[in-house]
């Protein structure tokens, strides 16, 4: 007798979705759990404030009462966690089922609270993995996003008060792809580093921002006898438009520009359907000098745009140097 091959699929997804569920149920009672008491232990300490190291003494206390009967999790540490996690996220009925104590511990050590609106709603709109958005965090992408968008744009982005209505609203400058393993100190070739974005594709589509998926690799471009290849072709969802990246493992030249401009214009008039946007392209390099970059392309247009990566994550005092360079250039501006 042959049984229908979509049926064991159905059952094994059910299965499936339905072990997530429970373990996500257990994980969301915990942080429950963690929350109550950390509010339990805020109280019994503003009961106790007049009296020096009450807060401290409090805690070691009743980690030498539970810690017994309930094991390690209730350690002093674990429950100045609890505590501060209390104190963080003060309203209950706020605390996301999607995220997972692990992540919310993370969280923690977001100290600006618009950056950590936007690392909810980011991790729970992509339902990142405690990993994913751990890596977000160190590599300090809300202040990497705020050195080419402003605050209100990149919140409201991310929490879908409003689509994306240019390019530059989700991609992030620099990219840092210290994934890949590519050596600052090695030299390497531009096809060493697009074979490297597609070993590590999904770290890349994510450090590429909301709504990519992958289309092609070196897609072949005939014309008329002449043959080209785009390195890497995307489409975007939020945006609905193809997204074409070129690299390169050297600064930005003008000269770059052309053979992109020519792949971008191909799939604006060949690729694209009459309801998508015009396509993006995104030339990946490893410096740039914005005046250089503004005067090799058309004043006004938003199709092309030079992008800086780094392979390694940024210091905290190196994405402060860049944001207080920003903010220096927009007060010029203004005095203008």
């Amino acid at each position: 007798m042959l049984i229908n091959q979509t049926f064991i699929t159905d059952i094994k997804s059910i299965i499936s979705s339905s072990r997530e569920n429970a373990i996500r149920a257990v994980d969301h009672q915990r942080t429950l759990m963690y929350w109550h008491i950390g509010k339990r232990i805020f109280e019994e300490e503003q009961e106790g404030k007049d009296r020096a190291d009450y807060g401290t003494y409090l805690i070691k206390y009743l980690s030498e009462k539970i810690q017994p009967e309930f094991g390690s999790g209730f350690a002093p540490r674990q429950l100045h966690w609890y505590r501060q996690f209390y104190r963080t996220f003060p309203i209950v009925s706020a605390l996301r089922t999607q995220l997972s104590w692990t992540q919310y511990k993370l969280l923690l050590s977001v100290d600006n609270e618009d950056a950590r609106t936007f690392y909810i709603a980011e991790a729970v709109k992509n339902n990142w993995t405690s990993r994913q958005l751990e890596r977000q965090v160190y590599s300090k992408l809300y202040e990497r996003l705020l050195l080419s968008n402003d605050k209100e744009s990149v919140l409201a982005v991310a929490k879908k008060e409003k689509l994306p209505s240019d390019a530059k609203e989700i991609i992030k400058e620099p990219m840092v792809l210290e994934f890949l393993d590519l050596k600052r100190e090695a030299s390497y070739y531009e096809r060493d580093l697009e074979s490297a974005i597609i070993t590590h594709l999904k770290d890349f589509l994510l450090e590429l921002g909301n709504g990519f998926s992958f289309v092609a690799r070196q897609q072949r471009i005939h014309l008329e006898g002449d043959d080209f290849y785009v390195d890497l072709v995307f489409y975007n969802r939020l945006l609905r438009c193809f997204v074409i990246i070129e690299l390169k493992t050297q600064k930005f030249a003008p000269q770059d520009i052309g053979q992109l401009q020519m792949y971008v214009n191909y799939y604006d008039r060949v690729e694209k359907l009459p309801e998508e946007n015009p396509t993006i392209g995104i030339l990946l390099c490893t410096d740039k000098n914005d005046a250089v970059v503004k005067f090799s392309l058309p004043e006004g247009q938003k199709q092309i745009i030079a992008s800086q990566y780094a392979l390694y994550l940024p210091t905290e005092k190196q994405l402060l140097d860049e944001i207080n360079k920003e903010l220096v250039s927009f007060k010029e501006k203004d005095k203008k």
